[in-house]
């Protein structure tokens, strides 16, 4: 996808620990094949210093369905030389309006986490 597209779907990572974005977070986003019942991995990315990671997902790509993203929480706070509770995260969402965008920020600390639909 190119730098000029715009994704149909945005994430953002916030370390409300310590009050600052969840940079450097390897995540990746899986659609749901329902006739297989298996999650089938569309792309994978790493959060930037203010903790997004543009680029998920094509416009063409984006189809009505079942998706989850997931984040790399424990490698993270790994990297912060810190540890915590949840060594990953998934949430998973459907997709049933197609002419929306979706923003899904993750809100998290060592110990908790929470997650909202944005638009």
């Amino acid at each position: 996808m190119s730098a000029t597209e715009s994704s149909p779907l945005s994430t953002h990572v916030l370390n409300t620990s310590d009050g600052v974005p969840g940079a450097k977070m390897a995540l990746s986003l899986h659609r749901l094949d329902s006739k297989l019942m298996i999650w089938t991995m569309i792309s994978v990315g790493t959060t930037n210093e203010d903790g997004r990671c543009p680029g998920l997902i094509s416009q063409e790509a984006f189809t009505p369905g079942m998706y989850k993203l997931r984040f790399e929480t424990g490698s993270y706070w790994e990297s912060l030389g810190q540890i915590c509770f949840y060594p990953y995260v998934e949430v998973v969402f459907t997709i049933r309006e197609l002419s929306q965008k979706l923003h899904l920020p993750l809100l998290m600390s060592r110990f908790s986490y929470s997650t909202y639909r944005g638009s």
